[in-house]
């Protein structure tokens, strides 16, 4: 889940207790009741991050730098609008249980569009290596409404293409289109279910 507004403010808050100062995200489960289950906190900017720039419109990375600048952080309330979706494509075959799949990009597109974000670092010819982590790149889409924002998340996934290796795109579509996804209604158990 991504980094909650007030999560960020009381970290910073009691950072005193734990001699921290920096911009970090936490995490948490919520149940249907909306309470909040705490995970874990990192001292670092994690790859869901684009989720909470999009909802807040705080730019975290920017805030990271400010605040290791010395700058102190806005009090100003965090609005949250809209909902968005972030979706990792890594270099994997779901076919296979998700068995990593190295090789070489032999044609690339990611489409785009308001309210649709691309971060990567591959292109066309680009060789995948076996020795790291298989996240390839993330789509983050940012709609009014959680409707909207899946059916964003579909066709950004529908019009990216990645040839020469399997992806987790096919899979990502089918957890889009899900009822189930779809309804918010679901729990850990999701994607065994699937």
């Amino acid at each position: 889940m991504p980094i909650c507004a007030s999560g960020w403010r009381r970290s910073h808050q009691r950072r005193e207790s734990v001699k921290y100062l920096g911009a970090g995200t936490i995490e948490f489960l919520l149940d249907k009741d909306k309470n909040f289950y705490f995970m874990e906190m990192n001292t670092r900017i994690q790859v869901e991050h684009p989720v909470t720039e999009f909802v807040t419109g705080v730019d975290l990375i920017k805030a990271q730098i400010e605040i290791a600048a010395g700058k102190k952080i806005s009090k100003k309330k965090i609005q949250f609008h809209g909902h968005a979706i972030e979706c990792r494509i890594n270099a994997e075959d779901p076919a296979h249980d998700f068995r990593p799949c190295p090789g070489k990009i032999t044609s690339l597109h990611f489409g785009g569009g308001p309210g649709v974000r691309i971060d990567s670092h591959i292109y066309a010819g680009y060789e995948i290596p076996p020795y790291y982590d298989s996240l390839i790149a993330k789509i983050i889409v940012h709609a009014p409404t959680r409707d909207q924002a899946l059916a964003k998340m579909y066709h950004a996934l529908e019009e990216c293409i990645i040839e020469g290796i399997h992806t987790t795109i096919p899979f990502q579509q089918k957890v889009m289109k899900n009822d189930v996804f779809k309804s918010g209604e679901f729990d850990t158990s999701f994607i065994e279910s699937l």
